[in-house]
């Protein structure tokens, strides 16, 4: 049985909640939601506009600062992960940048797990340091270390889970009570997991971060991301950064991911169960040196994914025995598999992390973080598993 996911008076479950919830409707009545492509909003005289920018009046005034489609998706997201705010932005880079930005300040400190997508790491180790903001990374499963890093200046703790790409589980709850203890605020970046099989704000973190670009749109069709947290923290630390920097979600794209959304429960289900019977079929493989799925039980973290995930995963990592050069045979054998470095689409999608998404952070972070040169990242999409098996099995044998 699902859970019910509060929005208004209603108590509805995640997959109405995702096709009605944050429903605005203009005087036409229309049953797809309306997309608003203005920059500008009018008044009906000077008084009016005076109290809309002193906040006197609670509507529209400029679509960097909100939008009623943006809103609508907002307010969707913020249903379904049971948030009292959301903002969108422009990509899911730009939420994170945002989340952290708006946390700390000049003579701070952040502690981030090591296992982050390679750009998250740009920001931790290269830019945040440029504005007087200390950071440090560790081993993520092991929560001595986030206890140990703790200094009195620290204001952000920041992970994601699963991670980016050897899908290793944190537990969020425990890293959650460090971050209150210390005064800091919990940032947990849940595009892995999706909204249906990971609910970062129950277990205790203050932030949840998503690209929209990945499972929310699903279809390889915009990008956009997204900031969930507190009201207070919204309003008076996020807003200020999107109203004067202007990372903030295009209307056309909050319109496409609200479609998104209306499929979002069925096609992570599907997805999910394929990317399982993948993991199963790969498991013990000769070629295969190393198999890792969140579902499994020969996961490293099973127990705790078993208790902070609803599912596995979309998402498993392969190591292909013979390093790059098998790696690359597997990936160019594949027929239905596409190459590419997004994930979450309708369509399976592999990518070589070593040469790609991680390639930035330089072969000794790779190698502390298991990205081996035969690590293959692949993303099971919505085709029919039978071909997807045939495929793999094709490949395999390729190498």
């Amino acid at each position: 049985m699902t859970e019910k996911t509060k929005t208004g008076s209603e108590n509805w479950r995640p997959s109405t909640t995702l096709v009605h919830g944050g429903t605005m409707r203009s005087p036409f009545g229309e049953t797809s939601e309306a997309l608003y492509l203005t920059q500008g909003f009018v008044y009906g005289n000077a008084e009016a506009a005076e109290a809309r920018f002193n906040g006197e009046d609670p509507g529209y005034v400029y679509s960097r600062y909100a939008n009623p489609t943006v809103s609508m998706f907002e307010d969707r997201l913020k249903a379904l992960e049971g948030a009292e705010a959301a903002r969108g932005t422009a990509s899911g880079m730009a939420a994170v940048n945002l989340a952290l930005m708006a946390a700390v300040k000049a003579g701070d400190h952040v502690i981030a797990a090591k296992a982050l997508f390679g750009s998250c790491r740009y920001i931790c180790e290269t830019l945040l340091p440029r504005f007087g903001v200390e950071s440090t990374l560790v081993d993520g499963t092991d929560i001595a270390q986030w206890k140990a890093a703790v200094r009195p200046n620290t204001r952000a703790l920041f992970l994601e889970s699963p991670t980016n790409p050897t899908l290793e589980v944190i537990d969020i709850a425990a890293v959650a009570d460090i971050a209150k203890e210390a005064g800091a605020r919990l940032i947990v970046d849940n595009v892995f997991a999706t909204p249906m099989y990971q609910s970062p704000l129950q277990l205790g973190a203050d932030v949840v971060v998503y690209s929209a670009t990945k499972h929310i749109d699903g279809q390889g069709r915009c990008l956009g991301g997204v900031v969930l947290s507190d009201e207070e923290w919204i309003t008076e630390e996020v807003m200020p950064f999107v109203k004067h920097t202007g990372p903030h979600m295009s209307p056309f794209s909050a319109w496409v991911l609200l479609k998104g959304l209306e499929t979002l429960p069925i096609r992570v289900a599907r997805q999910s169960e394929s990317a399982a019977q993948i993991a199963d079929f790969l498991a013990g493989k000769p070629k295969v040196k190393q198999l890792i799925y969140p579902g499994r039980d020969d996961h490293p973290q099973a127990e705790v994914a078993k208790r902070q995930m609803r599912g596995g995963s979309t998402m498993l990592a392969i190591e292909i025995e013979g390093g790059k050069e098998a790696a690359f045979r597997f990936t160019n054998a594949l027929e239905i598999v596409r190459i590419s470095n997004n994930l979450g689409d309708a369509k399976s999608l592999i990518t070589h992390p070593a040469t790609t998404t991680h390639q930035s952070i330089g072969e000794e972070a790779r190698a502390e973080l298991g990205i081996t040169d035969g690590i293959l990242r692949l993303s099971v999409g919505l085709e029919d598993p039978q071909d997807l098996l045939e495929d793999v099995e094709k490949a395999l044998a390729a190498v």
